[in-house]
């Protein structure tokens, strides 16, 4: 298959080990793409909801994905989010191609792009974490229900997918005026600072948009999510773009591939083996 070749991709709340992460989707993703730097923007692995009894062979994958393209030359940066912050304590440290940071400042083609995840700036974090993590779990359970319900929609009824987290967002005033004040601190943030693109994740809220202010002009970007959304941002000769990953059936040569994938991968990590790598210090 071929790939397309791009300057820079950006990818973030994957939520590996949670049972909303559509992990066969960022695996197909990645496969079809070629970047010279592929930027993880937070919440790749979900260590706030890792448990060692749930992590699918499709979760080991995108993590092998991931280290396949580094040794294919691309330069990977993983930036940490609230889910994965355990990885903080580690921040600065390298392997090969790929570095693990809180935040990064790229130029681009002479501009300047500053990447986070974007948790900074969500109040819960820093004083009701308890009740933030919570809501991961809700959100979790909300996101199996909703897979179910699609799941009879469109296998039995012959509908179309239905998204309740998005209902609930969307009906919530406190939801989006929580989505409307991120984007305005993360804005006001970045033309302050001088910066050109600002790219964050965290709020599940895929997003290209240029503001101008009194002080100055930026562009915000959002990566959105692997959850529900399936988007990630992509920049190529000087442009950026909002990639929406469709779900196709899979092609008898897709099925010989994967089945030749898991026999070169029968040497896998366990579930047990990972688990402890990532929360031993």
């Amino acid at each position: 298959m071929s790939k397309r070749k791009l300057k820079l991709a950006v990818v973030s709340d994957i939520h590996l080990g949670t049972y909303g992460c559509q992990a066969k989707a960022v695996n197909k993703y990645l496969k079809s793409i070629d970047p010279e730097i592929l930027v993880l923007n937070g919440d790749i692995i979900d260590i706030w909801q890792f448990s060692k009894h749930y992590w699918p062979q499709s979760h080991t994958k995108v993590v092998q994905r991931i280290f396949k393209m580094l040794a294919n030359g691309t330069k990977v940066y993983y930036l940490t989010g609230n889910h994965d912050e355990m990885l903080r304590r580690f921040t600065d440290f390298n392997l090969g191609n790929m570095q693990l940071l809180n935040k990064l400042v790229l130029d681009l083609d002479g501009k300047r792009a500053w990447f986070f995840h974007g948790d900074v700036f969500d109040i819960s974090m820093k004083h009701s974490k308890w009740l933030a993590k919570l809501g991961g779990k809700g959100y979790d359970l909300l996101i199996i229900l909703n897979s179910i319900v699609n799941f009879i929609s469109e296998k039995i009824l012959g509908k179309g997918r239905l998204s309740f987290s998005k209902k609930v967002k969307q009906g919530v005033k406190s939801a989006i005026k929580f989505i409307d004040d991120f984007e305005e601190t993360t804005i006001q943030l970045a033309i302050q600072k001088k910066y050109d693109y600002v790219i964050c994740g965290h709020i599940h809220q895929p997003s290209i948009k240029t503001v101008t202010t009194d002080l100055g002009t930026v562009t915000y970007l959002n990566s959105g999510d692997w959850v529900e959304n399936l988007t990630a941002l992509e920049y190529n000769e000087g442009m950026w773009r909002l990639h929406h990953y469709v779900k196709e059936p899979e092609t008898e040569q897709e099925k010989q591939e994967q089945e030749l994938e898991e026999k070169e991968h029968s040497s896998m990590l366990n579930p047990d083996e990972l688990f402890y790598q990532i929360i031993s210090k």
